[in-house]
């Protein structure tokens, strides 16, 4: 099956670029994930439209993600959520609340999608979280979460 991915799948491709996938991990999940479009000649009309919002986006060279990894892993990010007694979490933290604690701790404003938590993050302590800069560079983040008074 030939298709058109929409967003970032890890270990598959990048938003834009156009691959051939077995039946049934396009039909199956890409598709209904909305990761993917089917490819058609008028598909791949848009695929320029999607490279363009990618460029946006993307760090523009290496040399920028060291920049931006330096700054992230000098960064001390606290999150506060509601916990109970115990220190766990009433519900658990999201990578869009990642990206907000990092701006809001003086960061730079970093693409949810590219924030890998590790697994859920459901109680009170300290966290490494990693976030892809670059296909050739990642930042791991020193992550606390404080339960809110």
């Amino acid at each position: 099956m030939k298709i058109i991915l929409t967003q970032e799948v890890t270990g598959v491709g990048s938003p834009g670029d156009i691959l051939e996938v077995k039946d049934g991990y396009g039909r199956n999940y890409l598709l209904p994930q909305g990761f993917a479009i089917r490819w058609t000649k008028g598909g791949e009309k848009q695929v320029a439209t999607i490279k363009r919002a990618r460029e946006v986006r993307e760090v523009r060279d290496l040399g920028q993600a060291e920049e931006i990894k330096a700054q992230l892993e000098s960064l001390k990010v606290t999150f506060s959520a509601r916990a109970g007694e115990q220190g766990r979490l009433f519900g658990s933290v999201t990578s869009s609340e990642v990206v907000g604690a990092v701006r809001s701790a003086g960061g730079p404003n970093l693409d949810r999608r590219r924030v890998e938590l590790p697994g859920h993050i459901k109680a009170v302590g300290s966290y490494q979280i990693k976030v892809r800069l670059h296909s050739e560079l990642s930042a791991m983040i020193p992550f606390e979460v404080t339960a809110a008074k």
